[in-house]
């Protein structure tokens, strides 16, 4: 045991009684508030229907959960799923994977742009993407309160003792270990800041497809990183060069790279900015 090692042993239920409410189930809705906030501003600021942000929420609640479950279903444990398909909307009994819920978040984008917005689906990915890295903050937040998806052993003073976890207790029994859901968590909160930033003080949106690049990038990047100091999530991968969470982050980086390119040689587009929903009527003059 290292002196320095910090001790986690916070309870994943925020309130047992008399309904159980998990603190990962509040940073995802929390999330959800936040982004659903921070785009209103940003449909608002563009003159953007306000009709649309109830669409787009669903289309991408929708999106997230059955992309995230899918994926974790398909990618990691398709032996057992394929075997137990009747278990796979079995959602609260855990497994969700974060690449399947970027693929299933695009689907629903692309969907919402054929059905509702009309527009082209770069549009809204370029104004989507920035709350969506304040979610993957927060919802890796929620896996710290769950003691999960932590990393392999370490003497850094900010290592932690995962006690609740029975994986780290079978693993790593009184060694501290890499906090990695921290260290993706400030990884995220961070491109949201740079997001932002490139949103309302540079007008990035004005350059299509630039500020979702810098996303994927962002994401995947820092994602493929850190899973070098990550434990791995099913067995087989312990046999790969890279595992099954890196493998899936490559294409998703280049293609970010392939749209930060590809913005940044055409030329600047000229929007204007009403302040005001295209819906909403005008304010009376006095």
């Amino acid at each position: 045991m290292t002196i320095s090692s910090i001790i986690w042993d916070m309870n994943p239920d925020l309130i047992s009684s008399p309904v159980t409410i998990r603190w990962y189930g509040l940073m995802f809705a929390i999330g959800f508030l936040m982004g659903y906030e921070i785009v209103g501003r940003m449909f608002r600021h563009e003159g953007a229907p306000e009709k649309w942000l109830g669409l787009l929420l669903v289309w991408v609640m929708g999106g997230t959960i059955i992309g995230a479950r899918l994926g974790h279903c398909f990618f990691y444990e398709w032996d057992f799923y394929s075997a137990h398909p009747e278990k796979i909307i079995r959602v609260w009994e855990g497994g969700l994977a974060s690449h399947g819920g970027a693929i299933g978040v695009i689907i629903a984008v692309l969907l919402f742009s054929l059905f509702t917005s009309k527009r082209s689906p770069m549009w809204t990915f370029d104004r989507l993407v920035i709350p969506i890295a304040l979610v993957g903050g927060l919802i890796r937040l929620g896996n710290l309160f769950n003691s999960e998806i932590f990393g392999g052993p370490t003497d850094l003073p900010w290592g932690m003792m995962f006690v609740n976890s029975a994986e780290w207790r079978a693993l790593y029994p009184e060694v501290a270990c890499h906090p990695t859901q921290i260290y993706e968590a400030l990884c995220y909160f961070a491109l949201f800041g740079l997001l932002m930033w490139m949103y309302w003080k540079r007008n990035s949106e004005e350059r299509p497809g630039l500020i979702f690049g810098v996303f994927l990038v962002g994401v995947f990047l820092s994602r493929f990183f850190i899973e070098f100091i990550k434990n791995n999530q099913e067995a087989f991968e312990d046999d790969m060069i890279l595992n099954m969470g890196q493998c899936l982050s490559i294409p998703f980086v280049l293609a970010g790279v392939v749209l930060i390119v590809r913005a940044l040689m055409r030329p600047r587009q000229h929007l204007t900015f009403p302040n005001r929903y295209a819906d909403e009527k005008p304010a009376k003059k006095r």
